[in-house]
């Protein structure tokens, strides 16, 4: 049934949610602004670096001149620290080579800025992507559905052919703009009742339960 699977990348491939919150921290300390748990940063990801800019400035400082100030620093640190604490999530390594040896396309489509995207994919997961497309500033996030339709397009599929995975609503309904199924990891930022409400057609507690669910849809 399946012949490609595009991934959401955090929280979804790498636990990156330590490094984006230090970088956020980092970036009110500089500002003079009073700094967030990084339990909180789970709520404010997800839909781009520069809604999470505007998330965790406080209220009565998000001010485009301000956004842009802060969008500059927490740039700045996080392209020097974004692989500080980062790591794929257990046994996410050994399901993508068997997804990848099985014959599937894989791709991922991040809010996270393309040039991120693309560096972090190389690094932690180096030859098992058969494309990586991030978000470009000044065009829609997720769950604007345009990757994910381009990488159908580039895999020469239709949609009924290809499963989205994520780890929040925002996955999910990306994954039902582009018409194509959706699976919420249980591993990631989000909740379960998250993705249940925002109607998941398949939820998994573990990498080896996708790939289970993946290839017995083959």
């Amino acid at each position: 049934m399946y012949s490609a699977v595009i991934f959401d990348l955090d929280g979804t491939l790498l636990n990156t949610l330590t490094d984006l919150a230090n970088a956020g921290n980092h970036t009110l300390e500089v500002l003079g602004f009073p700094s967030h748990s990084v339990d909180s940063y789970r709520y404010m990801v997800g839909n781009g670096i520069p809604k999470l800019i505007e998330r965790m400035l406080p209220e009565g400082q998000k001010g485009p001149a301000t956004q842009q100030t802060a969008l500059s620093i927490f740039l700045h640190y996080y392209e020097v620290h974004k692989e500080d604490t980062t790591a794929p999530y257990p046994n996410i390594v050994p399901m993508l080579q068997q997804l990848k040896a099985a014959g599937l396309k894989l791709g991922i489509v991040s809010n996270k800025e393309d040039s991120l995207s693309r560096q972090v994919a190389a690094h932690y997961f180096p030859n098992l992507f058969d494309a990586v497309a991030g978000h470009v500033l000044g065009t829609p996030t997720k769950p604007d559905p345009t990757h994910v339709n381009q990488l159908i397009a580039q895999f020469g599929l239709s949609p009924s052919q290809v499963l989205y995975v994520g780890d929040s609503n925002v996955d999910i309904q990306t994954a039902h703009n582009a018409h194509v199924d959706g699976c919420g990891v249980l591993w990631g930022f989000r909740t379960e009742e998250e993705l249940r409400a925002q109607g998941a057609e398949y939820l998994v507690h573990t990498p080896q339960q996708l790939a289970s669910l993946v290839l017995g849809q083959c």
